[in-house]
């Protein structure tokens, strides 16, 4: 009855708190084409895009959407001299059949219309093979995703195969950030950014930044910056998506209700909310999670783009930890927040092992960081969570080909103790 009671609680406060500035965001008024993504390698240019649930409706003419289907429109173009195969298990290995899609929508349309509705189907699904100097489209019907999507194309000839990542933003789901802007608008001008080609120097500038993420004047230090990204929209991000982590929505109305009935139901909310942390005088750029059994538990990520490049890869500063239950407190401006397993280098290795099987991590390596904080005398975080460290940040690199688990290097910086069990080597205090 008290665990009912705490989620009564928190899930009211939160929508008390957070109702009266949350705003519908405006929808998109680009036709879905409009958005598609264009990437070419030998011969081939690939282009596709991912349609919302009215996009789907429109072309369909039922809503895919309210049984988990979700359109992916695929053009190809060979401009090689061998044939190529679209391989639909690379876009989703549970991928619908145009006949089972159809199936699914047989009973609602009158018996005149049951063969119409099968042929709109199998018409609109991307037919092989893509022969030289063809250009073919259509659509694979895909498991739906909100707010993201990796798109993988894998095209397959004769002793050949071509394979193209593609991270997309679903619309219709509100992010907490923008993808022109995050990943396109420079933030920085560029005399201040500088790019790292020498692995000393690109070590000292990590080492030097902030200890931790902070509130928002920065009078307080918070969760530890405990994470360094190396890459972008091509590698290191759908590397993430690919494991399952999902952005997180922005605070409207919509997610605010979202994140009461699964408070109360202790259902999954995949996208749910995160709270703002700050960094180069701004809030995290974007945040993602990868949720757990229910609303309360999820491992979650803020990151922060930094004026540097590491040999032309962009640099991501990041704060990793894991959600383990929700409570109360005067900490925070919605009277709640998410209990952080204060074990955070346990969620920071966790990363390191699901990003070790994304195909895209090439090398792996720790900085100095927060300093170590001993379990025994642990630091705190903005909202009273005690945390403890070995006090390293790490650093994940990034690359669009694959990359086996034999591949990745570590490189030769610190020794993290919770993956060599060796006694801190001087961190930072």
């Amino acid at each position: 009855m008290n665990d009912i009671v705490n989620r009564l609680l928190v899930a009211v406060i939160v929508a008390l708190f957070l109702s009266g500035c949350a705003a519908t965001p405006p929808a998109s008024e680009l036709s879905y084409k409009s958005r598609a993504v264009t990437r070419t390698e030998g011969g081939l240019r690939v282009t596709t895009v991912v349609l919302s649930a009215d996009e789907s409706a429109a072309v369909y003419g039922v809503p895919l959407a309210k049984k988990g289907i979700q359109p992916v429109w695929v053009e190809v173009s060979n401009n090689e001299t061998l044939s190529y195969f679209l391989m639909s298990p690379g876009l989703d290995p549970n991928f619908f059949p145009a006949s089972e899609a159809a199936e699914a929508y047989l009973n609602s349309v009158p018996s005149g219309g049951k063969d119409e509705l099968d042929q709109r189907f199998r018409g609109l699904a991307f037919q092989n093979p893509v022969l030289p100097g063809q250009t073919k489209s259509g659509y694979v019907l895909t498991h739906l995703n909100e707010g993201a999507k990796l798109v993988q194309i894998d095209l397959v000839a004769s002793a050949r195969a071509r394979t193209f990542s593609i991270l997309m933003v679903v619309p219709g789901f509100y992010a907490d950030y923008h993808v022109s802007e995050v990943f396109r608008r420079e933030i920085y001008p560029p005399e201040k950014i500088v790019n790292y080609t020498d692995d000393d120097a690109f070590r000292a500038a990590l080492e030097a930044l902030p200890c931790c993420a902070t509130n928002k004047d920065g009078s307080k230090n918070g969760d530890p910056l405990n994470l360094v990204i190396v890459g972008g929209l091509d590698d290191a991000f759908p590397a993430l998506v690919r494991r399952g982590w999902s952005p997180t929505e922005q605070k409207w109305s919509g997610a605010i209700m979202r994140m009461v009935t699964s408070a109360l139901s202790g259902d999954r909310y995949v996208n749910a909310p995160v709270s703002d942390l700050y960094l180069f005088g701004r809030a995290q750029d974007l945040a993602l999670q990868k949720a757990r059994d229910n609303v309360h538990q999820r491992n979650h990520l803020r990151l922060w783009l930094s004026p540097m490049r590491y040999r032309g890869k962009p640099v991501w500063v990041g704060q990793i930890s894991r959600d383990i239950g929700t409570r109360l407190t005067i900490h925070s401006p919605t009277l709640t927040t998410h209990k952080i397993d204060p074990d955070v280098d346990e969620a920071r290795k966790a990363l390191a092992e699901d990003m070790a099987y994304s195909q895209n991590l090439t090398q792996l390596g720790f900085v100095r960081g927060v300093g170590a904080a001993p379990q025994g005398a642990p630091s705190q975080n903005l909202t009273t969570d005690p945390y403890y460290t070995d006090g390293y940040r790490q650093v994940l690199v990034f690359d669009r080909h694959p990359t086996s688990l034999s591949e990745i290097e570590v490189l030769p910086w610190e020794k993290s103790t919770k993956i060599n069990n060796t006694p801190p080597s001087g961190a930072k205090q």
